[in-house]
């Protein structure tokens, strides 16, 4: 039987496990913003990638590129806190549709998932 089947949260020992992975990930994403918005400031201040004419998008380009990433980091930043909170509060891990815990491998490759791989799949064919 699925020794996950049994349990009901994670022990205190697994979400520090966890929380640790979580918060190495957290900083590396924050780094990555930082440096992204570095990038996105000294093009702003940069008068020559300043698009000039129709012709001249790549400044424009590269800047929207920077914001985009920068905007995808944000979310996941946002993501991993809420998975830092959900393990302050106990309750980490467990499928918010299903309310079975979710696979530790599962949690470990998206360790802010909120559904089990059963629940998404589900979830895709409704």
């Amino acid at each position: 039987m699925n020794q996950n089947a049994t349990k009901s949260r994670y022990s205190d020992e697994e979400l520090e496990e966890f929380r640790v992975l979580i918060q190495e990930k957290l900083d590396k994403a924050k780094r990555e913003l930082a440096f992204y918005t570095e990038q996105m400031e000294d093009l702003a201040d940069n008068p020559d990638a300043k698009v000039k004419g129709l012709d001249d998008g790549i400044g424009t380009m590269e800047s929207e590129q920077l914001i985009g990433l920068a905007a995808r980091h944000r979310k996941h930043i946002q993501h991993l806190e809420n998975a830092l909170v959900r393990i302050k509060n106990k309750v980490y891990g467990v499928c918010r549709i299903t309310g079975k815990l979710i696979s530790k491998e599962r949690l470990r490759a998206v360790p802010h998932a909120t559904l089990s791989i059963e629940a998404k799949e589900n979830r895709k064919s409704s």
